[in-house]
């Protein structure tokens, strides 16, 4: 592990990190998210009985725009040709939650980690604001990185 910090400049100054020089790859990663809530809030969502409208369509829209828009909510994050977003949704009955599963896709310079993790935290943000009007507890949480294939760096799995 390097001690050199990739985004700060020799004076220390925040920098975006050059990547003219690093080779394009296939770039995969997978990221996932949770949002916990009353009983009777997911089975509103499940059976399409929220009156703002169907939740998980908006949602998996607001996912796959984030991811595409990363690099105007991240600072320093590099725009990138995204080539496939994926957000899907588990409905978890036992759990009382929402699991969110968002993949991105691109052949680039940089990795796209932060773009699924963007996609999965707007995800279930609508939600949120979708569902709120039936419970204000509901609660987002774990969003964490699952993995990424490609760069330098190469393939990375949580354990």
């Amino acid at each position: 592990m390097s001690n050199q910090l990739t985004h700060l400049d020799e004076h220390g100054h925040a920098a975006m990190v050059d990547v003219a020089d690093k080779a394009v790859t296939l770039r995969i990663a997978t990221a996932r998210g949770e949002v916990h809530m009353q009983a009777t809030t997911l089975a509103a969502i499940r059976d399409g009985d929220v009156p703002k409208g169907d939740v998980l369509a908006a949602a998996r829209i607001a996912g796959i725009m984030a991811a595409k828009r990363t690099p105007e909510l991240i600072p320093l994050c590099h725009t990138l040709l995204l080539s496939k977003v994926v957000v899907d949704f588990e409905i978890d009955e036992p759990g009382q939650q929402i699991v969110i599963l968002a993949t991105v896709r691109c052949n680039g310079q940089t990795g796209v980690e932060m773009e699924a993790l963007t996609a999965v935290s707007v995800a279930a943000l609508t939600i949120y604001d979708m569902a709120k009007a039936l419970e204000k507890t509901m609660t987002i949480s774990n969003i964490c990185l699952l993995e990424k294939r490609g760069g330098k760096s190469g393939d990375w799995q949580r354990s």
